[in-house]
Order: C-alpha cells, then sequence, then structure tokens
C-alpha cells in the first residue's frame, strides 16, 4: 500500500470511532483554546481544545472528534560483556504517530479508529464499533484489546515507563471479536471471544476466550485498592504459523530481543492466566501483576510452562495522583484501570507554572525456560522520571538495568545491559 494510499485510508477510517475507547479521555485537560467554539450554519459547533479537534451537532445528535499522539524515542544502551556489537541500530525513532478519531451518534452508540504511520506492519489499533444503551453494560465489536492486564489496558500514553513491563509479552492485546462488560460501584466483568488481529488476518490464528473481573474494595477520591483476576484460552490451527513468545528489555529502540522463545511450530493452544493488585493512596501508587502461560502441543508432547510478572510504584511529587475509572466510557475492555496524570492549570508551563514530577520504580521478570525450548530468563530493575510541563504533553527519562542469564543469543550466554531511554510524547 503506497503512502498516499494510507493517508487516505486513515482520513476515511476517522469517520469510523468512539469517544474513550482511544483513551483521549486519560490524557491530562486543560481549558479549550476556543471555549465556545465556531458555530456552523446547521447548528453544529466546532471547537479546538487538548482533546483534539470536535464537531458537535445539536442536541448532542452526534460528535466527531479527531486527534492524534506522537511518541518520539531516543537513547543509548551498552552491553558489559563483548561480541554483541551495537544494541541499538537507531539511537532515535518514531515510537507511535497516530491519528484517531470518535465517532458518537446520540449516548449509546460510538466508532473508534487508530491508525499507526510509524508501524507498517500492524499499523491499525482500535477499530471498534460500541454499545452502551444497557444501563452499566458496554458492547463492543471489532478490533480492540482483549480483556486482559492492568498495564495492557491502560493507555500507552499514561503508562509508567516508556514501555510495558518484561511480562506483557504475555499478554494479547489487540485481536478482532466481540465483547461484553458489566460494571458496579466497586466491580467490572468482562468476557469476549477474538479471532485474530485484523492487519495479519482474522481467521489466522485460532479462536480465544477471554475474561476478567475486578473488585476495589476500598475506592474513593483519594485511596483505591485493587485486585483482579484474567483468564484466556486460545486454539491454534495446525498450520505453518508458528507461535512464538518475546521481549525487548523493556526498550523499543533495541535491535535484538535477550529473551526468545523462537518458533513454536507444534503450539496447539495458548493458555494464560493474570493476577493483578493495586494500591492508590494520595501521590503514590503501587501495582503488581503476575501471569502464567502454558502452551499445549500437538501429538501428545508435554506443554510448555512460562510465567512473569512485575512490581512497580509510582509517585507523583507535585500534584494529585492518577485517578481510577471503573468503566469506560467508549472502550469495550478497558475496565477498572489507572488514567494519566493531570496538570492543574496554575501549573502549566504556559501560566507561569512549573508543571508535575513523577518518580517510578519497577522490578520485573521473566522466564522463557522450559522443556527443549530455551528462550531465556530476564530481570530487569527500573527508574524513571516523568516531567507534565503542560497539558497533553509529557517527557520521560528511564535508566533500565537488566540482567539475563541464560539468554537467547551465542548459545545462552549471560547478558548484562545498562540502558537509557527518553521520549518526548505530544497527545491530544
Amino acid at each position: 500500500m503506497s503512502a498516499s494510499s494510507k493517508i487516505l485510508l486513515a482520513v476515511l477510517a476517522a469517520f469510523l470511532v468512539p469517544p474513550g475507547g482511544l483513551r483521549a479521555e486519560d490524557a491530562p485537560r486543560g481549558p479549550a483554546i476556543e471555549a465556545k467554539g465556531i458555530p456552523g450554519p446547521y447548528g453544529e459547533r466546532l471547537t479546538i481544545d487538548d482533546k483534539g479537534i470536535t464537531l458537535t451537532f445539536p442536541n448532542d445528535s452526534m460528535a466527531l472528534r479527531i486527534g492524534g499522539r506522537l511518541h518520539l524515542d531516543f537513547g543509548v544502551a551498552g552491553i558489559r560483556q563483548s561480541g554483541f556489537g551495537d544494541p541499538f541500530s537507531d539511537t532515535i525513532a518514531v515510537r507511535r504517530s497516530w491519528i484517531e478519531a470518535t465517532l458518537s451518534l446520540g449516548k449509546d452508540v460510538g466508532l473508534g479508529f487508530q491508525y499507526d504511520f510509524a508501524d507498517p506492519v500492524t499499523p491499525i489499533n482500535d477499530a471498534v464499533l460500541v454499545y452502551r444503551g444497557v444501563p452499566d453494560m458496554l458492547f463492543s465489536i471489532g478490533n480492540e484489546k482483549e480483556p486482559f492486564g492492568l498495564d495492557q489496558l491502560a493507555s500507552n500514553n499514561n503508562v509508567l515507563f516508556t514501555e510495558r513491563a518484561l511480562s506483557d509479552a504475555f499478554v494479547p492485546a489487540r485481536n478482532f471479536g466481540f465483547a461484553v462488560g458489566r460494571h458496579g460501584k466497586d466491580w467490572s466483568v468482562v468476557t469476549g471471544v477474538f479471532g485474530g488481529n485484523a492487519n495479519t488476518g482474522i481467521g489466522t490464528e485460532g479462536i480465544a476466550s477471554t475474561s476478567r473481573v475486578t473488585y476495589a474494595p476500598i475506592n474513593d477520591d483519594h485511596r483505591t485498592l485493587h485486585v483482579g483476576l484474567a483468564g484466556s484460552y486460545r486454539d491454534l490451527p495446525r498450520d505453518e504459523s508458528p507461535l512464538s513468545l518475546s521481549s525487548r528489555s523493556e526498550a523499543f529502540l533495541y535491535t535484538r530481543r535477550f529473551v526468545d522463545t523462537g518458533d513454536i511450530r507444534d503450539a496447539a493452544s495458548i493458555a494464560r492466566l493474570g493476577a493483578e493488585l493495586a494500591y492508590r493512596s494520595g501521590p503514590l501508587l503501587v501495582s503488581a501483576e503476575y501471569t502464567r502461560t502454558e502452551i499445549g502441543r500437538f501429538d501428545g508432547a508435554k506443554p510448555l510452562k512460562f510465567q512473569g510478572g512485575y512490581v512497580q510504584a509510582s509517585w507523583v511529587l507535585n500534584g494529585d495522583n492518577r485517578a481510577y475509572r471503573m468503566a469506560p466510557d467508549f472502550n469495550g475492555t478497558s475496565y477498572a484501570v489507572f488514567g494519566g496524570v493531570k496538570v492543574a492549570e496554575a501549573q502549566r508551563i504556559t501560566r507561569g507554572g512549573f508543571g508535575v514530577f513523577e518518580l517510578g520504580l519497577r522490578f520485573s521478570a521473566i522466564d522463557l525456560d522450559d522443556g527443549g525450548i530455551r528462550g531465556g530468563i530476564e530481570r530487569d530493575g527500573t527508574v524513571g522520571l516523568s516531567w507534565y510541563p503542560d497539558t497533553n504533553i509529557r517527557i520521560m527519562a528511564d535508566y533500565v538495568r537488566s540482567h539475563t542469564s541464560p539468554s537467547a543469543l551465542q548459545n545462552g550466554r549471560t547478558i548484562d545491559a545498562d540502558t537509557f531511554i527518553g521520549r518526548f510524547q505530544l497527545y491530544w
């Protein structure tokens, strides 16, 4: 597909999308650039603010929002052992370059679409139709995230570090399917059936059933205690499409993956079980996840079992902590997640302030060694600092210390690496 065709597709797709389905609602917000908007001849109104460009029609009969995000990464890395070469092929790269849009039809129906110009393989992210006409329920169909993983279901605008933890390698992420969710004041349940990804073939990766339940026994404006459990089972076709699991050491710029199962050609199924725990108190947020994955195999071969997890903490040094969101507006599966850091009007540098600062710490691990598979075992420690100078702007700096022993490279050699990753993030 040519570049011009991709642009045309993205523009046309902007008319197919949900408020909230693209997670722009989690972004820090400020006052509208055009508070009252520009009126049109038929009662419509055009506004430009920190949520993007929004066209609304009388009586809220229809609203179209067009936004986007740009994540620009830069960094350096060093491997302490000799003979591995340069870890990065480039020291700067566009991580994401999205155009996204939401179209709401009244209060109950919405469509959402995201297109990433920086990803030539899977450029379509959300492409989903949602219906929320039943109280406390939401139905969705399309390419969307399977309901699995506290950190995965959060917007990539709002995750604590530039990349999610090592154990995110086990999370199914986005695929095409149908989901239904229901929530109360302190609980949520969502389940769905999914095929393959819309970019690579809906019917090529078997069928999965994925569900997630959460409960928040403590949940007010200042404190939240969250527990969650997710499960997924996917039946894989017996064809020439192998299964593989790997992680890029929590830095997008790495050219090689230190842990990688390689192709598992006799994989018959993949089952996942994930546990979540999070506690928020004032400016402090601590969260942890553990994921166990079992791969069934054809012809009676012994199943493969892998595992991973993380513990992380964030401290907002001079602002409010991340809000807990029990139910999404127009996103089918992102129940019970934490949003982004918000910048108060007086803290914006354009208003004479200094922005908001957030400190993060994380320990993560992954084990891809079992049976005849020698995918490696890695443990990472990360410290990061984020600066939010204004609404819709974030500047990040992460240091990652990783230890992989054995690795998936050079017959299992030990790898110790030091990585610095920075990111300039713009989203609206």
